[in-house]
């Protein structure tokens, strides 16, 4: 159960402090939840009691368990144009850089355990929720799709790309999601070595990417 009256400092809260960090909490328990049972098993109650509040207090912030179904996917997810800003993806030739944002890509899939679970909930719960998917995909995977479009379009004005993948950016990241189907299928029983992986979808992928050079 989540300790709402105290900072990390020890210190009370106040009233107005606990109001305001409530939203997170609710967020935070009902992703444990919905992780755990599915949508359709979670009770509003058991999030209720995971941090400590009554089921009316739940509703008091999110009208329905849908709607805080979305605001859970939304809260917990990671764009991809946060990891695209946080990358450095503007030095280096096009293809120098699209390879760190795949570098980049493959390290934020190990860290982050957070999305793969999100990702989990989109695959079985989405049939039910196509609306959810949808903003999901526009915030979410969008911005990487741009991205990796923008580099090979880059890459083939100046003759070190090819652009026949310019209407299917997702062959260029579809290992990096196969992995991250692997592992939630998976989990801790896949054994992978992620190093290896990687170099093996560089070399994959760039053999096939690369213009050739003319002799």
């Amino acid at each position: 159960m989540f300790k709402l009256c105290h900072s990390k400092a020890g210190k009370k809260l106040t009233r107005a402090e606990q109001k305001e960090l409530r939203p997170a909490q609710i967020l935070d328990a009902a992703f444990t939840e919905f992780v755990k049972n599915g949508y359709a098993a979670t009770r509003v109650e058991d999030i209720a009691k995971h941090v400590g509040v009554t089921k009316g207090t739940i509703y008091v912030y999110f009208e329905t368990k849908e709607i805080l179904f979305e605001a859970t996917i939304r809260h917990a997810s990671t764009s991809f144009a946060d990891i695209i800003k946080n990358t450095n993806t503007q030095e280096g030739s096009p293809a120098e850089r699209l390879v760190s944002l795949l570098v980049a890509l493959y390290a934020h899939l190990r860290s982050d355990s957070e999305n793969r679970e999100v990702l989990k909930l989109i695959i079985s719960e989405g049939q039910k929720f196509p609306d959810i998917v949808a903003r999901h995909e526009e915030h979410v995977f969008k911005p990487l799709m741009d991205r990796v479009t923008e580099l090979v379009r880059e890459g083939a004005a100046i003759g070190e790309l090819k652009d026949d993948y310019l209407a299917f950016p997702e062959l260029i990241i579809s290992p990096l999601m196969t992995l991250a189907v692997l592992r939630i299928i998976f989990d801790e029983q896949l054994e992978m070595d992620m190093d290896a992986y990687l170099n093996a979808h560089l070399d994959l992928l760039m053999n096939g990417l690369m213009a050739k050079k003319a002799v």
